[in-house]
């Protein structure tokens, strides 16, 4: 298991376990139940993000029924009436990207959302032609973010971002992976470039992206997404069955999910999580991680300790 120590953060809406910091503010969430969203800053723009997004990956990637879309519909749908605002995606998840396109457009809620995606395949007229589709796909003139997708072909698709970038076709530009053997050339690729994001695996019990590349990331004013932060699912295993802790009200936590996913904002470099969510249900208690308090310094390492016990 791969252990670290991380530092403290609290929330602007803290009292008792989370102490104030003023990366942290509480979004006006109207009439969303449970409270304010906690949001933090794209240190880029300042422009600000809610804790939880809504990944894309497997659960978008081979749907065609209808019965399976008004579902993930549905979902899309509770995400953002909850304060949701991130939807991540890639042209490389089979019918997700287009997917998404399509709820969002039926829903009409285009203008409330951040949408990300990726450039992930060899060339630069390669890369031009996938972007290009990806605008199509997510039926949109601009898109939010996209990232160089496992470091594919990476210089020369960042310049292709950036000349998009420069045009107002796109708004923030990035790298991503989600294989520890990519680190070491992610870490260089980001003393060597300016993004605005990055896009890394971290969970409760996968927390070696904390060592280096998370630090990294705050010092060189880089926003930070975080993908697979359920640790590949290996979190729900290992506690399947078990009551949370009783601390873990001190945090204002009520379910594993929100404790595994308020592990991870609560690190201060961290902008946001993006779990998969395919049913409403998952909206409802994955959001809830963007209320209430956060976990401190002595609390972080009382949940490490106890998932590492397991």
């Amino acid at each position: 298991m791969r252990i670290t120590r991380r530092r403290f953060i609290g929330s602007a809406l803290a009292a008792g376990a989370a102490a104030p910091l003023p990366q942290l503010a509480a979004a006006q969430a109207g009439t969303n139940p449970g409270g304010p969203v906690v949001v933090k800053p794209i240190p880029s723009s300042n422009e600000l993000l809610p804790l939880i997004g809504l990944g894309t990956a497997r659960r978008y990637e081979n749907v065609s029924a209808a019965a399976e879309k008004a579902v993930l519909r549905d979902t899309v749908a509770r995400f953002q009436a909850l304060g949701g605002k991130m939807i991540d995606t890639a042209p490389t998840y089979g019918t997700a990207e287009a997917l998404v396109g399509e709820l969002v457009a039926g829903l009409g809620i285009r203008d409330a959302l951040f949408l990300a995606t990726k450039v992930s395949i060899s060339g630069k007229q390669a890369g031009v032609d996938q972007i290009e589709q990806s605008f199509r796909n997510l039926r949109t003139k601009r898109i939010d973010l996209i990232a160089v997708h496992n470091l594919r072909d990476t210089v020369v698709h960042l310049q292709t971002l950036r000349d998009l970038r420069a045009a107002g076709r796109i708004r923030y530009i990035g790298i991503t992976t989600s294989f520890d053997r990519q680190y070491p050339d992610f870490e260089a690729t980001m003393k060597r470039e300016t993004l605005d994001f990055i896009q890394v695996d971290y969970a409760l019990d996968n927390r070696e992206a904390g060592e280096r590349i998370l630090p990294l990331a705050r010092d060189r004013g880089m926003a930070v997404m975080i993908n697979l932060p359920f640790g590949r699912g290996r979190l729900f295993k290992a506690t399947e069955g078990r009551p949370l802790p009783p601390w873990a009200a001190e945090f204002d936590c009520t379910s594993w999910a929100q404790f595994f996913l308020k592990y991870i904002v609560s690190n201060e470099a961290v902008t946001c999580a993006v779990p998969g969510m395919a049913q409403p249900k998952y909206a409802d208690d994955n959001l809830q991680a963007t209320r209430g308090r956060l976990p401190d310094a002595a609390l972080r390492k009382r949940m490490e300790a106890f998932i590492d016990a397991l």
